[in-house]
């Protein structure tokens, strides 16, 4: 690595970052993954409970709608999260926003962690409904905190640490759920708590940051404070230069109202980039990779793994997405935003064309079968180099101060949504179409690349002044 690209970088940005990203967007991947290895057990926990309740056998399919109403309700609570996120940053602020969320992780465990006492299998559906908005409002707050404190130069290195945070949870999630671990019938339970953890650390950690330099002079127009607070992050008194230029985007602001909603969708400056936000955001979600990531013990027990061998291949592809985002946070400062985007897209759509075929022929032939396997994996690193990270940081960057709350609102809330779709919308898709479910993937991801390739600008080392007046050319309008 260049010393050029590490500069900027000291202890105390580091620590700031791992506050931040640590405490918040370990909740969103544990709480997406945590479900995925003990779902027989509580399966068969709510199946007993059922009958013990009414005195009569319990059907599957009641089981079958608990648990999904359980598992999907966690981006209901999403949905609702994210679009709280404009009202949280600009009331308590970025580092603020993610301190109070800390409380829905408490009432998350308490439901969670009673629950198999309390014999109550609502209160999981309302645990995961809680940890949900909680993930909802992290998913905003964290990446915006990371941009806005981090340096122009690592902005995109430093956006990409909440999705590396995320992939490392799910997997963490996927270990501890093990049957060796805490996937028994006494621990599970545990293994829904263990979510507090991160939170301890948040609660601890992040008070010793400051808040955003930027919240504190853009919205809270206080510019010692924020003077204060970038020479901490920086850990020089030589911050002259970086607030000059918040100084200059503060008079900017100044004369702009606060963004409304409905200014984001009648001003074309605006309009332009909450389009460009909102169609990134539902490119990662219906790209498939939840469906991939959801049936990939599915699709290794078709390629005739047994379920032991499935489980450690469905461990591999977690470690590996782990891996490959890593691998993004040094890419994205190199190559770009929008070339990584493309990239990977393209790669997914040829990618997911293949599985589709493989998948057809998987039952007959063994190469096939080991084909789909390959294909896989191949999938969860296209998607990791790219696609996985950029969105979730580049609507914080497409906006400036005023509109970046607001904007950010929308796009996390059309994130959860299309989250949603994918998740309820799967299973029947999967069960009437079968392996051709992923032409339709494929389809989706061609229609993207395209959209990519013409509507999404380079942000890479931009400042915020330069990216607002690309949008008001006329190229864009």
């Amino acid at each position: 690595m260049s010393q050029g690209w590490l500069q900027g970088l000291n202890g105390r940005l580091a620590f700031a970052i791992a506050a931040a990203a640590l405490g918040s967007s370990f909740q969103h991947g544990y709480n997406t993954g945590v479900v995925n290895a003990p779902q027989q057990l509580i399966e068969d926990w709510i199946s007993n409970l059922k009958q013990n309740r009414t005195g009569e056998p319990t059907k599957q399919s009641e089981v079958t709608m608990i648990w999904s109403i359980a598992v999907s309700i966690f981006c209901v609570g999403g949905m609702i999260g994210g679009s709280l996120v404009g009202t949280v940053a600009d009331r308590f602020g970025r580092k603020g926003g993610l301190l109070l969320n800390n409380v829905l992780v408490l009432a998350t465990v308490i439901f969670e962690g009673c629950a198999k006492t309390a014999k109550s299998y609502e209160m999981i559906i309302i645990g995961r409904f809680i940890i949900g908005i909680n993930a909802g409002l992290n998913a905003g707050l964290a990446p915006m905190y990371l941009s806005e404190i981090s340096p122009i130069h690592l902005r995109g290195a430093v956006g990409t640490v909440y999705q590396l945070v995320i992939t490392m949870s799910i997997l963490v999630s996927q270990i501890l759920g093990l049957e060796q671990i805490l996937g028994t019938e006494d621990q599970w339970p545990l293994l829904l708590c263990l979510t507090i953890v991160p939170a301890i650390f948040q609660v601890v950690a992040l008070p010793l940051c400051p808040e955003s330099p930027k919240y504190l002079l853009l919205s809270k127009g206080k510019d010692m404070d924020a003077q204060r607070a970038l020479a901490w992050l920086r850990g020089t008194i030589e911050v002259h230069d970086e607030m000059e230029e918040m100084r200059a985007e503060y008079e900017s602001v100044k004369l702009v109202p606060k963004v409304t909603l409905k200014e984001l969708f009648v001003n074309p400056a605006l309009r332009i980039p909450l389009i460009i936000a909102i169609m990134v955001m539902f490119a990662q979600q219906l790209s498939g990779i939840n469906a991939v990531m959801f049936f990939s013990t599915k699709i290794f027990t078709m390629a005739q793994l047994d379920k032991t061998a499935a489980q450690n291949a469905t461990m591999a592809v977690g470690a590996m997405n782990v891996v490959m985002t890593f691998v993004s946070l040094i890419l994205v400062e190199k190559a770009g935003r929008k070339t990584l985007l493309l990239a990977g897209f393209s790669g997914m759509f040829i990618d997911t064309a293949l599985l589709a075929i493989c998948l057809a022929f998987a039952d007959t032939s063994r190469a096939a079968a080991y084909s789909s396997i390959v294909l896989v994996m191949t999938f969860v690193i296209l998607f990791a180099t790219g696609p996985g990270s950029i969105p979730w940081f580049l609507v914080s960057e497409l906006f400036n101060q005023s509109a970046r709350p607001a904007a950010t609102s929308v796009a996390i809330a059309v994130n959860w949504t299309a989250n949603f779709i994918v998740s309820i919308g799967f299973l029947p898709l999967q069960e009437a179409l079968g392996a051709h479910v992923f032409i339709i993937f494929a389809t989706i991801q061609a229609f993207f690349v395209f959209f990519i390739y013409k509507k999404v600008p380079e942000t890479k080392n931009k400042t915020m002044e330069e990216i607002s007046s690309m949008f008001r050319q006329i190229s864009y309008q």
